[in-house]
């Protein structure tokens, strides 16, 4: 059995939380590597972090669903018994429009997604979390400016995960288990292309203080710095990685 501390990061197959999977994996962490439906890129991920001499463990789940999350956290007891931190990565992002042409279906599969799954692993990962542990948010820059025009269904699902984050963070902090979040700004990732414009990056780039776009490894170190040790009297607390905005 491994003695290595164990992080579970959902949607990591791609951007932000790939990133975060492998910067976890160089500090020595063991893998719990959660995935939807990319099953190829998810091992790609997966052969990376094992490149680091650590277990890696893939979890295909749709963490919206608390059946899924509950068979995901039966896997990582089966197979670490223990459970130290754990990353809210997964999220979606819809194509840009207004509030007055979102319907129903589009608004409740975003707040599902983005907010009901953080929830549902949250309260997983707290049952398993018996000698402390960490958490750690990932929110977006878009939860301070609502996204206006664009897609402020995402931006206000960002905004409960930040709610969550605070609220979480005082009721469990007697149990040793701290709860932060990570806001993004403009990242290069491939999630811009999922709101129809995948080089919105660029376009907007020049609009921030720093002048740029941030690259996923960028944020991966605030989220493993959070959620690690080395963050050990911070809880309730965000970092903003969005280059001054």
């Amino acid at each position: 059995m491994s003695s290595n501390p164990v992080v579970l990061i959902t949607g990591a197959s791609r951007g932000i939380g790939a990133a975060t999977a492998i910067h976890f994996a160089r500090h020595g962490y063991d893998i719990c590597l959660n995935y939807k439906t990319n099953h190829v890129q998810a091992k790609k991920v997966a052969q990376q972090v094992e490149g680091f001499g650590v277990k890696v463990v893939m979890l295909q789940a749709d963490v919206s669903s608390e059946e899924d999350v509950i068979a995901m956290f039966e896997s990582i007891d089966n197979t670490f018994t223990k459970l130290d931190v754990l990353v809210n990565n997964a999220g979606i992002l819809k194509p840009q429009m207004k509030l007055i042409d979102m319907d129903a279906n589009r608004i409740n599969e975003i707040l599902m997604m983005n907010v009901t799954s953080a929830f549902l692993c949250c309260k997983e990962a707290i049952k398993r979390m018996h000698n402390g542990g960490s958490i750690v948010n990932v929110s977006s820059g878009a939860a301070k400016t609502g996204s206006a025009n664009e897609y402020i269904d995402y931006a206000a699902s960002k905004g409960a995960l930040d709610t969550l984050t605070i609220g979480l963070a005082k009721e469990v902090a007697q149990q040793n288990i701290r709860v932060n979040g990570v806001r993004p700004g403009l990242i290069y990732t491939g999630m811009h292309r999922d709101g129809g414009e995948a080089e919105r990056v660029d376009r907007l780039k020049q609009k921030l203080p720093l002048g740029r776009g941030g690259e996923p490894e960028e944020v991966a170190a605030a989220i493993y710095f959070l959620g690690s040790e080395q963050a050990s009297f911070t809880t309730g607390s965000f970092i903003d990685v969005a280059g001054g905005l």
